[in-house]
Protein backbone atom coordinates (compact mmCIF):
# COMPACT_ATOMS: atom_id res chain seq x y z
CA UNK A 1 0.00 0.00 0.00
CA UNK A 2 1.91 3.79 -1.04
CA UNK A 3 0.94 4.84 2.23
CA UNK A 4 2.13 3.25 5.50
CA UNK A 5 -0.12 4.60 7.99
CA UNK A 6 2.02 3.26 10.69
CA UNK A 7 5.25 4.69 9.91
CA UNK A 8 3.15 8.07 8.64
CA UNK A 9 0.85 8.43 11.65
CA UNK A 10 2.77 10.62 14.43
CA UNK A 11 6.05 11.02 11.83
CA UNK A 12 7.53 14.74 12.60
CA UNK A 13 8.19 17.28 9.60
CA UNK A 14 11.32 18.97 9.51
CA UNK A 15 12.16 22.43 11.07
CA UNK A 16 12.02 24.77 8.23
CA UNK A 17 13.16 28.80 8.57
CA UNK A 18 11.75 31.28 6.76
CA UNK A 19 11.63 35.19 6.42
CA UNK A 20 8.90 37.54 5.04
CA UNK A 21 8.46 41.38 4.04
CA UNK A 22 6.10 43.64 3.45
CA UNK A 23 6.21 42.85 -0.57
CA UNK A 24 5.73 39.54 0.44
CA UNK A 25 2.55 40.37 2.28
CA UNK A 26 1.09 42.41 -0.26
CA UNK A 27 1.67 39.76 -2.98
CA UNK A 28 -0.05 37.56 -1.08
CA UNK A 29 -3.14 39.89 -0.61
CA UNK A 30 -3.33 40.91 -4.20
CA UNK A 31 -3.36 37.17 -5.08
CA UNK A 32 -6.69 37.23 -2.80
CA UNK A 33 -7.93 40.25 -4.90
CA UNK A 34 -6.86 43.08 -2.77
CA UNK A 35 -6.39 46.77 -3.92
CA UNK A 36 -9.80 46.89 -5.40
CA UNK A 37 -10.71 50.03 -5.68
CA UNK A 38 -7.04 50.76 -5.70
CA UNK A 39 -7.32 53.43 -3.84
CA UNK A 40 -9.86 53.27 -1.31
CA UNK A 41 -8.53 53.38 2.35
CA UNK A 42 -9.39 50.12 3.22
CA UNK A 43 -8.00 48.46 0.33
CA UNK A 44 -4.90 50.42 0.22
CA UNK A 45 -4.06 49.20 4.23
CA UNK A 46 -3.48 45.54 2.46
CA UNK A 47 -1.86 46.80 -0.78
CA UNK A 48 0.67 49.45 0.45
CA UNK A 49 3.27 49.59 2.77
CA UNK A 50 2.64 52.36 4.01
CA UNK A 51 0.17 51.64 6.23
CA UNK A 52 0.13 47.37 5.92
CA UNK A 53 -1.92 45.33 7.70
CA UNK A 54 -1.70 41.40 7.67
CA UNK A 55 -4.58 39.22 7.15
CA UNK A 56 -4.76 36.20 9.32
CA UNK A 57 -4.68 33.44 6.60
CA UNK A 58 -1.46 35.23 5.92
CA UNK A 59 -0.08 32.21 8.10
CA UNK A 60 -0.56 29.18 5.96
CA UNK A 61 1.97 31.07 3.53
CA UNK A 62 5.05 30.53 5.43
CA UNK A 63 4.56 26.90 6.73
CA UNK A 64 4.67 26.11 2.11
CA UNK A 65 7.96 24.35 2.36
CA UNK A 66 7.27 22.82 5.83
CA UNK A 67 4.21 21.08 4.69
CA UNK A 68 6.49 19.90 1.42
CA UNK A 69 7.51 17.39 3.71
CA UNK A 70 4.89 15.45 4.17
CA UNK A 71 4.90 14.14 0.55
CA UNK A 72 9.14 13.08 1.21
CA UNK A 73 8.52 10.87 4.73
CA UNK A 74 9.55 7.53 4.84
CA UNK A 75 5.85 5.56 3.99
CA UNK A 76 3.90 8.24 1.86
CA UNK A 77 4.54 7.03 -1.57
CA UNK A 78 1.77 9.14 -3.47
CA UNK A 79 1.60 11.01 -6.35
CA UNK A 80 0.83 14.46 -6.40
CA UNK A 81 -1.96 14.29 -8.69
CA UNK A 82 -3.98 11.95 -5.80
CA UNK A 83 -3.85 15.26 -3.36
CA UNK A 84 -6.83 17.38 -2.66
CA UNK A 85 -7.28 20.20 0.28
CA UNK A 86 -10.20 18.80 2.50
CA UNK A 87 -10.03 21.22 5.64
CA UNK A 88 -8.09 24.06 6.74
CA UNK A 89 -7.68 25.60 9.93
CA UNK A 90 -5.60 28.15 11.55
CA UNK A 91 -5.08 29.23 14.98
CA UNK A 92 -3.68 32.90 15.76
CA UNK A 93 -1.67 33.84 18.59
CA UNK A 94 -1.04 37.03 18.44
CA UNK A 95 -1.46 39.57 15.46
CA UNK A 96 0.92 38.59 12.74
CA UNK A 97 3.53 41.57 11.77
CA UNK A 98 4.78 42.63 7.99
CA UNK A 99 8.86 41.64 8.66
CA UNK A 100 9.18 38.60 10.11
CA UNK A 101 12.17 35.56 10.57
CA UNK A 102 10.40 32.32 11.92
CA UNK A 103 10.48 28.64 12.31
CA UNK A 104 8.20 26.15 11.43
CA UNK A 105 7.72 23.07 12.99
CA UNK A 106 5.69 19.80 12.11
CA UNK A 107 3.76 16.58 12.70
CA UNK A 108 1.48 14.53 11.50
CA UNK A 109 -1.80 14.09 14.03
CA UNK A 110 -3.73 11.24 12.42
CA UNK A 111 -4.32 9.02 9.21
CA UNK A 112 -8.19 8.20 8.13
CA UNK A 113 -9.90 6.04 6.35
CA UNK A 114 -12.35 7.92 3.73
CA UNK A 115 -13.21 5.12 1.86
CA UNK A 116 -11.45 6.10 -1.45
CA UNK A 117 -9.12 8.19 -0.01
CA UNK A 118 -6.91 8.59 2.80
CA UNK A 119 -7.20 11.67 4.76
CA UNK A 120 -3.30 12.63 6.03
CA UNK A 121 -4.20 15.28 9.30
CA UNK A 122 -1.16 17.36 10.02
CA UNK A 123 -0.34 20.49 11.75
CA UNK A 124 2.88 23.07 12.09
CA UNK A 125 3.43 25.56 14.43
CA UNK A 126 4.94 28.78 13.49
CA UNK A 127 7.24 30.95 15.82
CA UNK A 128 9.76 34.11 15.38
CA UNK A 129 13.08 33.74 15.53
CA UNK A 130 14.35 33.65 19.13
CA UNK A 131 10.67 33.20 20.78
CA UNK A 132 9.46 29.96 22.19
CA UNK A 133 5.79 31.32 22.12
CA UNK A 134 3.83 29.98 18.85
CA UNK A 135 3.11 32.60 16.60
CA UNK A 136 -0.13 30.75 14.81
CA UNK A 137 -0.79 27.14 13.77
CA UNK A 138 -2.16 25.85 10.94
CA UNK A 139 -4.02 22.08 10.22
CA UNK A 140 -4.01 20.44 7.68
CA UNK A 141 -6.63 17.90 6.14
CA UNK A 142 -5.64 16.09 2.67
CA UNK A 143 -7.16 13.52 0.85
CA UNK A 144 -5.48 11.72 -1.36
CA UNK A 145 -7.09 9.55 -3.60
CA UNK A 146 -7.12 6.24 -4.36
CA UNK A 147 -5.30 5.18 -1.16
CA UNK A 148 -8.05 4.89 1.38
CA UNK A 149 -9.70 1.29 2.21
CA UNK A 150 -7.36 0.17 4.76
CA UNK A 151 -9.95 -0.01 7.31
CA UNK A 152 -8.86 2.63 9.55
CA UNK A 153 -11.36 5.28 11.70
CA UNK A 154 -13.47 7.92 8.93
CA UNK A 155 -12.40 10.68 11.29
CA UNK A 156 -14.59 13.44 13.45
CA UNK A 157 -17.79 14.36 11.83
CA UNK A 158 -18.24 18.09 10.45
CA UNK A 159 -19.65 20.61 12.51
CA UNK A 160 -20.08 24.62 12.27
CA UNK A 161 -23.13 24.33 10.42
CA UNK A 162 -24.90 27.90 10.21
CA UNK A 163 -28.36 28.41 11.70
CA UNK A 164 -31.57 28.43 10.03
CA UNK A 165 -31.96 31.73 9.01
CA UNK A 166 -31.11 34.32 6.62
CA UNK A 167 -27.33 35.69 7.03
CA UNK A 168 -26.39 38.47 8.02
CA UNK A 169 -24.40 39.59 5.39
CA UNK A 170 -23.81 38.39 1.84
CA UNK A 171 -20.49 39.51 -0.09
CA UNK A 172 -20.07 39.08 -3.60
CA UNK A 173 -15.71 38.69 -4.47
CA UNK A 174 -15.05 38.17 -8.15
CA UNK A 175 -11.77 36.54 -9.25
CA UNK A 176 -9.59 37.41 -12.12
CA UNK A 177 -9.13 34.55 -14.95
CA UNK A 178 -5.01 34.54 -13.92
CA UNK A 179 -6.00 34.66 -10.01
CA UNK A 180 -4.65 31.21 -9.83
CA UNK A 181 -1.21 32.36 -11.49
CA UNK A 182 -0.89 35.43 -9.37
CA UNK A 183 -2.10 33.42 -5.88
CA UNK A 184 0.89 30.84 -6.23
CA UNK A 185 3.67 33.09 -6.53
CA UNK A 186 3.20 32.98 -2.82
CA UNK A 187 4.58 29.87 -2.60
CA UNK A 188 2.02 27.56 -3.37
CA UNK A 189 3.67 26.05 -6.77
CA UNK A 190 1.27 22.72 -7.50
CA UNK A 191 1.21 22.69 -11.12
CA UNK A 192 -2.91 21.41 -10.60
CA UNK A 193 -3.47 25.29 -10.57
CA UNK A 194 -1.45 26.46 -13.66
CA UNK A 195 -0.71 23.91 -15.60
CA UNK A 196 -4.02 22.21 -18.58
CA UNK A 197 -2.40 18.64 -19.19
CA UNK A 198 -2.04 18.37 -15.60
CA UNK A 199 -4.80 19.75 -14.42
CA UNK A 200 -6.69 16.98 -16.89
CA UNK A 201 -4.14 14.18 -15.40
CA UNK A 202 -6.08 14.86 -12.46
CA UNK A 203 -9.50 15.12 -13.19
CA UNK A 204 -10.36 18.63 -14.06
CA UNK A 205 -11.20 19.92 -17.00
CA UNK A 206 -8.54 23.28 -16.26
CA UNK A 207 -6.56 24.53 -13.61
CA UNK A 208 -8.24 25.54 -10.32
CA UNK A 209 -8.18 28.03 -8.08
CA UNK A 210 -6.15 27.12 -5.03
CA UNK A 211 -8.45 26.16 -1.83
CA UNK A 212 -6.57 28.34 0.35
CA UNK A 213 -6.73 31.49 -1.82
CA UNK A 214 -10.77 30.57 -1.59
CA UNK A 215 -9.91 30.30 2.32
CA UNK A 216 -8.07 33.70 2.05
CA UNK A 217 -10.75 35.87 0.15
CA UNK A 218 -13.31 34.35 2.19
CA UNK A 219 -11.64 35.84 5.40
CA UNK A 220 -11.36 38.48 3.95
CA UNK A 221 -14.75 39.12 3.49
CA UNK A 222 -15.16 38.28 6.98
CA UNK A 223 -12.77 41.22 8.05
CA UNK A 224 -14.20 43.34 5.67
CA UNK A 225 -18.01 42.77 6.25
CA UNK A 226 -18.31 42.37 9.64
CA UNK A 227 -15.12 43.81 11.69
CA UNK A 228 -14.50 46.69 10.00
CA UNK A 229 -11.27 45.73 8.42
CA UNK A 230 -10.03 44.55 12.10
CA UNK A 231 -7.76 41.93 11.10
CA UNK A 232 -6.34 41.81 15.00
CA UNK A 233 -10.18 40.19 15.78
CA UNK A 234 -9.18 36.81 14.31
CA UNK A 235 -8.75 34.39 16.94
CA UNK A 236 -8.99 30.97 14.59
CA UNK A 237 -10.62 30.36 11.60
CA UNK A 238 -11.47 26.75 10.23
CA UNK A 239 -13.17 25.92 6.70
CA UNK A 240 -14.04 22.36 4.88
CA UNK A 241 -13.18 23.12 1.11
CA UNK A 242 -16.54 21.52 -0.71
CA UNK A 243 -15.41 22.47 -4.29
CA UNK A 244 -13.34 24.03 -6.73
CA UNK A 245 -13.50 27.40 -8.30
CA UNK A 246 -12.69 28.17 -10.90
CA UNK A 247 -10.67 31.55 -12.00
CA UNK A 248 -12.76 34.30 -13.17
CA UNK A 249 -15.80 33.14 -11.30
CA UNK A 250 -17.18 34.45 -8.67
CA UNK A 251 -17.47 33.62 -4.53
CA UNK A 252 -20.68 34.51 -3.14
CA UNK A 253 -19.67 34.69 1.09
CA UNK A 254 -22.79 34.16 3.04
CA UNK A 255 -21.81 35.67 6.86
CA UNK A 256 -23.60 34.99 9.93
CA UNK A 257 -22.70 37.21 12.60
CA UNK A 258 -23.16 34.92 16.60
CA UNK A 259 -21.51 37.19 18.84
CA UNK A 260 -18.42 35.56 19.57
CA UNK A 261 -17.64 33.79 16.10
CA UNK A 262 -18.79 34.14 12.56
CA UNK A 263 -20.29 31.57 10.71
CA UNK A 264 -19.51 31.25 6.40
CA UNK A 265 -20.57 29.74 3.70
CA UNK A 266 -19.15 30.38 0.35
CA UNK A 267 -20.38 28.78 -3.16
CA UNK A 268 -19.45 30.01 -6.48
CA UNK A 269 -22.00 32.61 -8.57
CA UNK A 270 -21.77 31.05 -11.80
CA UNK A 271 -22.25 27.22 -11.23
CA UNK A 272 -23.69 28.02 -7.62
CA UNK A 273 -21.46 25.09 -6.43
CA UNK A 274 -20.59 24.98 -2.61
CA UNK A 275 -16.93 26.20 -2.23
CA UNK A 276 -16.26 26.65 1.72
CA UNK A 277 -18.73 24.85 4.07
CA UNK A 278 -18.51 24.32 7.60
CA UNK A 279 -16.26 26.73 8.14
CA UNK A 280 -16.52 29.38 11.25
CA UNK A 281 -13.94 32.41 12.52
CA UNK A 282 -13.88 32.81 16.23
CA UNK A 283 -13.89 36.26 17.38
CA UNK A 284 -11.38 37.92 19.79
Amino acid sequence: MPIDIERVRGAQLPEVAGSWTPDDVILYHLGLGAGVPPTAPRELAYAYEGALKVLPTWAVIPVMPAIGGVLTLPGMDVSLASLLHGEQQTELHGEIPATASVRTSGRVIDVYDKGKAALLVFETVTRLEGDEQPLFTNRFSAFFRGEGGFGGDGGPPAGDEPPAREPDAVAHRATLPQQALLYRLSGDKNPLHADPQFARGAGFEQPILHGLCSYGIVCKAVVDELLDGAVERVASYRARFAGVVLPGETIVVELWDEGERVLVRARTAERDTPVITHAAIALR
